[in-house]
This record gives structure tokens, C-alpha cells and sequence, in this order.
């Protein structure tokens, strides 16, 4: 495709310290289970999100979130940084950074729980709007409070798009429904929204169903549904390849690709970055995302 900009992204969302373990499988209730070794590194979706729009999507990026005055804060701010993330607009909270405690079993799965820290305190201020104001793409979790999410989706302009991953899972008020263009799922949070992806499209003109190693299903209103297929791979570690598709499926938007084609090179970094551990590391470059792209059915 040509004449394609590097376009502007802002994404609104957590940053963490994932503290990651190797388990043979996931523990039952009461049970303890005896992992490897304890892998620490930075994560957060919006983190997440934001590295991988600017390293593996080449997208002009700005992280709008909140760290701790500590040591886990510099971590995560040199990963955003080395990516080619702006942080000028990340504020320090009177809280702890965010912490993710990962179990990731021999299949590559994994299991996460979240100590939000930091994250309740993303705010947007008046610096945070006017950069959002000047973006063609705001990309959103929820992993933070859903009145910071609906703050952003307000200080947009007029034409750019509004993408919600709504990750992790929770019930959204009528207001934010109103302001999303683009929703971004996977099958279980679709079924937890409305019970099936189709019935989405009576809240929001578009969604992308994501579907693992299957690729991801593209539904918009008023047309035929595309599937993307998946790309076969060796999985290592699925943490942060949801992320990884999302960033770079809002990159590709913000640099005038239409829906299927963004969603395309979406799936082409989240199948790379699930055969490397780790979240942020496993980020891949825009390089290797075109050269998987093209193997695309």
C-alpha cells in the first residue's frame, strides 16, 4: 500500500512489573506447585500496546499512563524508551508500579494476576489531551479505571479512532460503549459482552475477534465478515501477544491500512512474538512483521 504515513498513536493504558514462572501446570485451588526459575521484566498491557505500535509498528507512539516512584518504574520506562515510546506524559504515583504475577505452563499458556498499584491513578490531564487531541488512533485497555478510559475517547478529535481492547474482561457503561470505534476481543470476552461477537456490532461499528493460532475474525457493520487465518508457529510463551497484536493493529490504522489489512499485520506480530518469552521482549520488529505478513493465506 502506498502513500502510508507513520501516523499518531496515543495509547491510554497500565504499565507493570511482570514477575513470570515456569510451572508444569497451572496450580488447583489449595495446591502448591514447584516452578523454574522467576523471570522479571516489563509488561503492562498499555506498556505493552505502546512498544509494540512504535518498535513493530512504526507508528509516531505516545504512553499515557502512571508508574511508582521506585526502581520498577525505571525498569519499565528504559523498556518504553528503547522502543522508540514517547513518555514525556507518564506521571509518578504516591503507589507502588503495577505489578503482573505470570505462571506460564509447557503449552506456552499462561495465567496472570494483577496488583493494579500505580495504574489507578492514570489520569488525563491537560497535556494528555492535547496529545490525544493531535493523535489519528487512541488505543485503550482496562486494566485502568473506565473514567480515564472515557476521558480519552472525549479528548480525541473528530475522524480519529477510538479502539477499545477491552481487556481484561469487565461490564462497560453505555457512555463508552457510545464512543468506540473499533473493539478488540478475544472469544471469551466477546461471550462475557454480549454473549456472541455478532451481537457487538449493535454497540460499536466495528470488532476484531482475536482467536489465538487461528488468526482473527474482522465484523463490521453493513459488510461480509473476514477471517484472517492464523500463521502456524512453535509457541514458546502467549504473554503479551494480544498486546502485541493490538499495538500494531492500531500502528497500521494510524497509517491509513483499512481494517483487514491492519488486522493482517496484526496477526503476523502476534504469531511472532508468542515464540519468544516474555512480553515486551518478545515484541518484533516492523521487519520481521512484513516478512510473516507476506505468508499470510
Amino acid at each position: 500500500m502506498t502513500g502510508l504515513t507513520s501516523g499518531r498513536v496515543v495509547v491510554v493504558g497500565s504499565a507493570n512489573v511482570d514477575l513470570a514462572v515456569d510451572v508444569p501446570r497451572p496450580p488447583k485451588a489449595g495446591e502448591t506447585v514447584l516452578g523454574g526459575r522467576l523471570r522479571r521484566s516489563p509488561g503492562g498491557k498499555g506498556a505493552n500496546q505502546a512498544v509494540a505500535a512504535a518498535f513493530a509498528g512504526g507508528a509516531d507512539t505516545t504512553f499515557v499512563g502512571a508508574l511508582g516512584s521506585d526502581e520498577a518504574a525505571d525498569l519499565v520506562l528504559v523498556s518504553l524508551g528503547g522502543a522508540g515510546v514517547r513518555t514525556d506524559l507518564v506521571e509518578r504515583a504516591d503507589a507502588p508500579t503495577g505489578t503482573a504475577f505470570v505462571t506460564v505452563s509447557p503449552d506456552g499458556e499462561n495465567a496472570i494476576v494483577v496488583a493494579p498499584g500505580a495504574n489507578d491513578h492514570v489520569r488525563i490531564g491537560a497535556a494528555q489531551a492535547e496529545r490525544i487531541a493531535d493523535a489519528d488512533v487512541v488505543l485503550a485497555q482496562l486494566e485502568i479505571p473506565l473514567d480515564v478510559v472515557a476521558a480519552a475517547a472525549a479528548a480525541k478529535r473528530p475522524g480519529a479512532l477510538m479502539v477499545l481492547n477491552a481487556a481484561p474482561s469487565r461490564e462497560l457503561p453505555d457512555s463508552l460503549w457510545d464512543v468506540v470505534d473499533l473493539l478488540v476481543v478475544n472469544e471469551h470476552e466477546a461471550a462475557d459482552l454480549a454473549g456472541e461477537p455478532e451481537k457487538l456490532l449493535k454497540r460499536v461499528p466495528a470488532v476484531v475477534v482475536t482467536l489465538g493460532g487461528e488468526g482473527c475474525a474482522v465484523l463490521r457493520r453493513d459488510q461480509e465478515p473476514v477471517r484472517i487465518p492464523g500463521i502456524p508457529v512453535d509457541v514458546v510463551d502467549t504473554t503479551g501477544a494480544g498486546d502485541t497484536f493490538c499495538g500494531v493493529l492500531a500502528a497500521a490504522l494510524a497509517q491509513g491500512r483499512d481494517l483487514p489489512e491492519a488486522a493482517k499485520r496484526a496477526s503476523a506480530a502476534g504469531a511472532l512474538a508468542v515464540t519468544r518469552p516474555g512480553a515486551q521482549a518478545a515484541v518484533p520488529t516492523a521487519a520481521e512483521v512484513d516478512a510473516l505478513g507476506g505468508k499470510t493465506p
